[in-house]
Formats: C-alpha cells, sequence, structure tokens
C-alpha cells in the first residue's frame, strides 16, 4: 500500500486526463478533477502531481514539449512513491482514426453529391489497419517511458495503465457507432494491438499492468453500462461531449482496478 501523503505523479494522454468530465481544472489540458488520478488520490490521502495531457504521445512524456507543458517525465522527482501511465494511443492515432472513420460516414450518409465527394475525399486519409511495426513501436516506448521514470523514481511502484475499450461485443456497427461491418473489426483490432503493446512493456519492465481494456469489454459502446462515450458531432457548447474518451463511470472504474491493485 502506499503510505497517505505520498507523492503521485499521473502522466498520460486523454484516456489518462479526462476532458469533459467534470469539474475540467486544467482547460488546455482538458484534465479533469475526476479523473481515475484525482480519484485514487482522493480515496488514499496522496499528494498527486497530474501532468496528463489530452492529445500526448509517448515523446510528450520523454523529451518533447506539448503546448507550453515540458517533457511530462519532467515532473517524476526521487521521492515519487507511484507513477501510473496510459499513453501511446495517440502514437498509432487510434481514437483519431474512430473519428475520423465515424465522421466519415457520417457525412457520408446523405445520399447527396456533395456528400459522396467530401466522403471520397476523406476516405484516401482513414486507414485502419496498422502493421506490426507500429505496435513494436508502441511497445519499445512504453517501455522506454518507464525504464526513464524508474531512473528518475527509482523507489515508486510504476503502473501500467491501458485503454477502456471503446469497442465490445455488444458495439454493432451502423447502429452504435456509425461505422460499417468491414471497417468496426479493424478498429478492434487496433484496440487489441495497443493493449498487447501494454502488456509487453510491462513484462519487459516488471511494471504493473492495469488491464482496462479486458475489464471494460462488457461495458464497451452499446452496453447497457458503458464506460466511454459514444459519437458525436456536436461540440459540447451545443449540447455535444467529446466522443470516443472515457466518461465518469469509467474513470470511476479505472479507479477502483488501481485501488485493487495496490491493496493486493
Amino acid at each position: 500500500m502506499i503510505a497517505s501523503g505520498s507523492r503521485y505523479v499521473a502522466l498520460g494522454s486523454s484516456f489518462a486526463a479526462g476532458p469533459g468530465i467534470s469539474p475540467i481544472v486544467d482547460p488546455p489540458a482538458g484534465r479533469s478533477g475526476n479523473n481515475y488520478a484525482h480519484l485514487v488520490a482522493s480515496e488514499l490521502g496522496l499528494d498527486l502531481v497530474d501532468v496528463s495531457y489530452s492529445g500526448a504521445t509517448t515523446a510528450h512524456l520523454l523529451d518533447t514539449r506539448q503546448d507550453d507543458a515540458p517533457p511530462q517525465l519532467d515532473a517524476l522527482t526521487a521521492d515519487t512513491a507511484l507513477i501510473t501511465i496510459t499513453c501511446g494511443g495517440n502514437d498509432l492515432e487510434y481514437v483519431g482514426t474512430f473519428l475520423r472513420g465515424s465522421s466519415l460516414n457520417t457525412i457520408a450518409r446523405p445520399a447527396t453529391i456533395l456528400g459522396r465527394r467530401v466522403a471520397n475525399r476523406i476516405r484516401a486519409r482513414v486507414s485502419y489497419l496498422k502493421d506490426d511495426a507500429s505496435y513494436q513501436a508502441v511497445t519499445d516506448s512504453l517501455t522506454t517511458v518507464v525504464e526513464r521514470a524508474r531512473e528518475r523514481s527509482p523507489e515508486a511502484r510504476i503502473l501500467l495503465v491501458d485503454y477502456l475499450s471503446l469497442v465490445g461485443p455488444a458495439t454493432r456497427p451502423r447502429l452504435d457507432v456509425p461505422l460499417n461491418e468491414e471497417q468496426l473489426p479493424s478498429i478492434a483490432m487496433m484496440a487489441d494491438g495497443l493493449a498487447a503493446s501494454f502488456a509487453k512493456a510491462a513484462a519487459a519492465t516488471g511494471a504493473d499492468l492495469i488491464a482496462a481494456s479486458e475489464a471494460s469489454r462488457d461495458h464497451a459502446i452499446g452496453s447497457a453500462e458503458p464506460w466511454t462515450t459514444r459519437f458525436t458531432m456536436l461540440p459540447p457548447n451545443l449540447g455535444g461531449f467529446v466522443p470516443y474518451h472515457p466518461n465518469a463511470a469509467g474513470m470511476r472504474a479505472v479507479a477502483d482496478l488501481i485501488l485493487a491493485a495496490l491493496r493486493s
């Protein structure tokens, strides 16, 4: 168990930051005060330093500034006791591919000449498949993140927290998401490849794996109790929300997985 008052540093992209979940405590980062890091820190009385940032790639954790934010590993100190890491999806353009495909199909749905022309232009830019080298690059980057985190914080417990599932057994093409029967399995394959990269990096480094992807398969889009949001093209100021991201229930579920691991 991590002692109360210990320093906890949360690293990651939007699936860690929690854009769209109230309250937003850092608008440029899309960081929520109810993301899993805040929930865990509150439960255990930890001193949280949350530098997760929507849109981050593994490079933004390692050595690259993001907007005005320094590389996230810079937040680590020798006295850090707990580190959580959720990143790598943006390296693959995982959610971005899902969003572009969904937008394309939504635009193309009206059988108009304009709709077909726009769809044809976007279609060439949407690639649903990644090669083995792309997934290996994510594995290698996550491994490097853990190794460098351990150098900076040698006493810290490091948890690799993978991504909540967007697609699961209950997700129906065309009905629950605006992808067809050929496109949706490719998104599921990308999610599986990303989860495998986390598992391989955990095995290579000895970091703990929090397999949120596996725990959430029955809570994907289209399920009775989804832990992620569905697709919309409406912005939040017009009644929309951040599509294909964790919702409040999903963040609570990930926090509970982390707490269970820390208490075991």
